[in-house]
């Protein structure tokens, strides 16, 4: 099977790594790819935000299957463009994505279908949205509606955050995602990631994660895409995993063919475990970053049949196994990430990092440049390991990141603190 991956990050990455090793896959491209993703895969120098462009090399190649990893070509509709030249596809069409692609649609469908989630209100005027803040009081959450790469969120527990928040989102700071914001109730509870493989009619869970949004030790500091995540989240155990299935998802899947947009892909949803119970602060129609670094490390099974199940619609025909041993991955940044992370540090290293068999190194952010590889985003490399437990998971990777030089980067250095400290519990 000749395909073709979408996307240059740690995720895509992770995603290549896994499907290289499928027995069935002949030929692996991906558009554009980094230079960690080039050592499993041909990169080519597409555009995802050209879609005739990715159309047209799908047909040149004779391309069997497309996989789309980040979010803004699935809401621009890049599934549906596939699917109608012909082309198989896993990820979901323009009206599915609207799950990612605003935020106040997916709380009017959870509204609609009783799906538990923050109470909430949307606004267009600046004004309107003060007014309710103030009535509402702190904590309070304040979100863009549209796409803001994981930063278009303030989880406010001051009245001039909350506000400061209003206006940042209708100045434009970002872009059009701001043009509708979104209020909500402060959810209090612990926060995991669940997914599911979709084919428009069956969801099967596909795993459970926490990530760290914050950029500082301690969960403090500002919210960032992810610094670090592991697999499996221990708030999820089965009986959690059974009712988020039926308390959440299936109603998603239900209303979202009811409305005429039934979901196919993958369907992530950011939970928060409450007292009273799994409630939904977002959906994503994509696969997280950085979980699916852990996920990957975890996964027993050929990922690239579990993806052409369900763009085939059978994915009652299948199911997935995990290795029992927790993952847990570290994400070095540029310095000054998320406001301006810093480009062109040169990094070394990596092969002395990674020659522990439990160390898998994935690229989020790199570039090669006068034959050295070079920092070229944020998030700019996923230290991901595998152990035991996650104290051996984080210990192998944090032994890794040790080998590494790259005096401009920084990370985390708390990464698995929640699971570990359970995991001290459970031994006492």
């Amino acid at each position: 099977m000749k395909v073709l991956l979408i996307g240059s990050g740690g995720r895509e990455h992770a995603l290549a790594w896994k499907i290289a090793a499928s027995p069935v896959l002949t030929r692996l491209y991906c558009a554009p790819g980094n230079p960690g993703i080039a050592k499993v895969a041909e990169c080519v120098a597409l555009d995802p935000a050209n879609h005739a462009q990715i159309v047209a090399f799908c047909k040149e190649n004779a391309i069997d299957f497309v996989v789309v990893g980040p979010e803004a070509p699935l809401v621009a509709g890049i599934a549906d463009e596939l699917r109608a030249a012909g082309i198989l596809v896993f990820g979901p069409s323009k009206a599915a994505a609207r799950l990612e692609g605003s935020k106040g649609f997916t709380k009017d469908l959870c509204a609609r279908f009783e799906i538990p989630t923050g109470a909430y209100q949307r606004f267009t005027q600046a004004d309107a949205a003060k007014a309710y803040v103030r009535q509402q009081g702190v904590p309070i959450v304040v979100k863009a509606d549209g796409l803001a790469a994981g930063k278009g969120v303030v989880v406010a527990f001051e009245l001039q955050e909350a506000l400061d928040a209003v206006d940042a989102c209708f100045s434009g700071a970002f872009g059009g995602a701001g043009a509708e914001v979104v209020v909500e109730e402060y959810l209090d509870g612990e926060e995991a990631s669940f997914f599911c493989l979709c084919d428009g009619k069956t969801a099967l869970p596909f795993g459970t994660a926490q990530d760290h949004k914050r950029v500082g030790e301690g969960d403090t500091g500002v919210n960032t895409g992810g610094m670090g995540a592991y697999s499996p989240a221990p708030v999820m155990p089965q009986a959690m995993i059974d009712r988020t299935m039926r308390e959440l998802i299936e109603p998603t899947m239900r209303g979202m063919a009811e409305i005429g947009a039934p979901f196919s892909g993958i369907l992530f949803a950011g939970l928060m475990i409450t007292k009273d119970g799994p409630k939904l602060i977002e959906y994503n129609t994509r696969f997280g970053d950085p979980e699916t670094q852990v996920l990957m490390l975890r996964l027993k099974d050929d990922l690239l049949l579990l993806l052409k199940a369900a763009a085939d619609g059978m994915l009652d025909q299948v199911s997935v196994r995990w290795n029992d041993e927790p993952a847990l991955t570290v994400v070095m940044a540029a310095r000054d990430y998320p406001a301006a992370p810093e480009k062109g540090s040169v990094i070394r290293g990596l092969d002395s990092a990674a020659a522990d068999g439990s160390v898998e190194i994935f690229h989020a952010g790199t570039a090669e440049k006068d034959g050295e590889l070079v920092a070229n985003g944020g998030r700019v490399l996923n230290v991901t390991a595998s152990g035991r437990t996650v104290a051996e998971a984080q210990a192998a990777a944090y032994a890794a990141i040790a080998k590494i030089d790259w005096p401009e980067g920084f990370y985390r250095r708390d990464i698995g603190w929640r699971a570990i400290e359970r995991e001290k519990t459970a031994a006492l």
